[in-house]
């Protein structure tokens, strides 16, 4: 990541550099479109199913296994099955919304005004690091993603251990940051990695528009659990002030 912020404060930046997309063919270009276009109606399907969840309390571990079983059954299925796959998309869209759904529903109680902010927020992220992505020389951050790699396996084995032995709030807390660093690191790896496979000729943009979703939703929740965590310490403070 720190090669990120170094390239980018040595790179001229202008108004003429933000429109410069000639690396990148009208075909890819096109794909891009059909990419973030998919991942709009997957985020729309996903607050979709944090509202059943709100709805009727659906939300929990049988939602996260159909979500995940959904999005596996995607990956076997061919890319001619164009219709089929979107439909399976959006299904394990609103089964991750559902799963998603009891810490938007606590954050709708603490403070409604948090979950827009931590939306905004990923999303400004999101637009940010996906276009840095684009506007870079072509493969230049795909090296990241065997670190990135290593950081979800550590993540893993965080929170492996911290099931077992027990973990303190500031060990939470550490895993929350650290995971927030990899999956935005992975929105300029996966950006990259899509714009080089279309480059190749997978034009896939179901598979694409799935990779993005999971790191949109990733950061999503880290930002949120954050900013929570942050709105209940001041609401402490309040109280202990007022006593």
């Amino acid at each position: 990541m720190e090669a990120f912020f170094e390239s980018r404060s040595r790179s001229n930046w202008s108004y003429d550099t933000l429109k410069n997309f000639r690396q990148i063919s009208p075909v890819v270009q096109s794909h891009l479109k059909r990419v973030y276009l998919t991942l709009c109606c997957a985020l729309v399907a996903s607050a979709f199913g944090a509202y059943l969840h709100i709805l009727w309390n659906i939300g929990g571990y049988l939602t996260s296994f159909a979500c995940f079983g959904t999005m596996i059954w995607l990956l076997s299925i061919p890319p001619y099955q164009e219709q089929k796959r979107v439909s399976l998309l959006l299904a394990s869209a609103v089964f991750e919304g559902a799963s998603v759904g009891p810490l938007i529903d606590l954050a709708i109680q603490i403070d409604p005004s948090v979950l827009v902010a931590a939306f905004v927020g990923t999303a400004i992220a999101f637009a940010c690091f996906s276009g840095a992505a684009m506007l870079a020389k072509r493969r230049e951050y795909l090296y990241l993603g065997g670190l990135l790699s290593s950081g979800v396996s550590m993540l893993l084995w965080l929170h492996f251990a911290s099931s077992i032995f027990g973990g303190s709030a500031a060990f939470f807390m550490f895993e929350i940051y650290f995971g927030l660093l990899v999956f935005v690191g992975y929105m300029v790896v996966d950006t990259q990695d899509i714009i080089e496979k279309a480059h190749l000729g997978d034009l896939d943009y179901v598979k694409h528009a799935l990779t993005l979703f999971t790191d949109f939703v990733a950061v999503f929740v880290r930002i949120l659990i954050i900013m929570l965590k942050n709105s209940a310490e001041k609401s402490e403070k309040k109280k202990k002030r007022r006593d």
